[in-house]
């Protein structure tokens, strides 16, 4: 007869617990009302296990009548949804000025949210210190949207991945979708027109665009792109340096919560200042692209040089592609990495 062994508490991957920080200021940003304000911090990590990811979530009037005591509820009933659909208990506390909602896994918490109500309230949010993770690292596989059978080698790699999507392809939405489920961090890869004009998509984002176009166009793509949580641009040589078009498209993610990444795909660039000026948080690849040449060998060494660039500046954004190279060298990074002391993130934590 066996003896009784305690169970261990169940938990979510450090990934997976970020990915639902993401898909909560999601579904909250749905159902606010217009001018709520919505900031993340994904403080859990390994180094502070004990911490949680936090959601802050601030009304822009107060808590007095039954359309905003509504909003309040749809709220609180959006974010339930998610955490209903990972396994989440929630537990609500409400005090002078707010809400506090704290989830957890099993014994192991996971998210604090907190509702303010009013732009001048007192109530600030209450999070832990920022830890020092060391070199940080996070790749970032573009021109998913076709091909079925790459997406599923890109979900086999085990580590934290953005996958960005390219919009109104065949699989835009299936290959989004079956990456939220498992966790994985999604993108829109913004078409934009570039200098050569280069294997254009039928859709992009040209200099000249007027402002209502440049939002219509985004909000289709990302209709599209389901649980998209921030934009990068694909090719763009042209578009990027363009000050106007940029000014154009910031506003646009800034009222859909979503952050930039500047591909970077010509030094005349103009998009990751604009996005900082305009207060999007934003970041942008700063180690070469990793498969340019696509055969493994070079590769690999594109892999190293994102590896050194994290150690040297703190922490590296690298772009790849899901070609066979690509994704036989990147089956190697984790040991690496490891081996190296980088941490492999999503690109969501290294955006400001």
């Amino acid at each position: 007869m066996s003896g009784c062994r305690k169970s261990e508490p169940e938990r979510l991957a450090l990934f997976r617990i970020h990915a639902i920080t993401r898909e909560m200021a999601d579904a909250a940003h749905s159902v606010a009302p217009k001018g709520t304000e919505i900031h993340i911090a994904l403080q859990k990590s390994a180094d502070n296990a004990d911490a949680t990811d936090h959601l802050d979530i601030r009304l822009s009037s107060g808590y007095r009548s039954s359309s905003e005591r509504a909003d309040i509820a749809r709220i609180q009933q959006a974010l339930g949804a998610v955490a209903t659909r990972h396994g989440l208990t929630e537990r609500p506390s409400e005090g002078r000025g707010g809400m506090v909602i704290f989830f957890s896994k099993g014994e192991v918490a996971t998210h604090t949210v907190r509702l303010h109500f009013g732009a001048n309230t007192n109530m600030q949010p209450d999070r832990p210190p920022t830890v020092s993770h060391g070199p940080e690292l996070a790749i970032i596989l573009d021109d998913l949207g076709s091909d079925l059978t790459a997406a599923g080698e890109v979900f086999s790699l085990p580590f934290p991945l953005t996958i960005s999507v390219l919009p109104n392809h065949e699989h835009s939405a299936d290959i989004a979708q079956e990456a939220l489920r498992r966790g994985e961090q999604v993108m829109l890869h913004l078409p934009m027109q570039s200098v050569a004009n280069e294997k254009p998509e039928m859709q992009e984002l040209r200099p000249g665009m007027p402002a209502a176009e440049i939002a219509s166009t985004v909000e289709q793509f990302l209709e599209s792109v389901p649980g998209a949580v921030g934009v990068n641009n694909h090719q763009g040589s042209q578009a990027t340096s363009d000050s106007q078009l940029m000014s154009g498209l910031m506003p646009v993610l800034g009222e859909r919560h979503l952050f930039y990444v500047d591909s970077r795909t010509t030094a005349a660039t103009v998009a990751y200042d604009t996005a900082q000026n305009f207060g999007v948080p934003s970041a942008f690849r700063n180690v070469p692209f990793l498969d340019d040449v696509p055969e493994l060998a070079a590769v690999r060494k594109q892999v190293d040089l994102a590896l050194r660039g994290a150690q040297e500046k703190g922490e590296a954004i690298a772009i790849g592609h899901p070609h066979p190279a690509t994704l036989k060298a990147l089956r190697e990074l984790q040991q690496r990495a490891q081996a190296q002391g980088v941490r492999l993130v999503f690109v969501s934590e290294l955006v400001h």
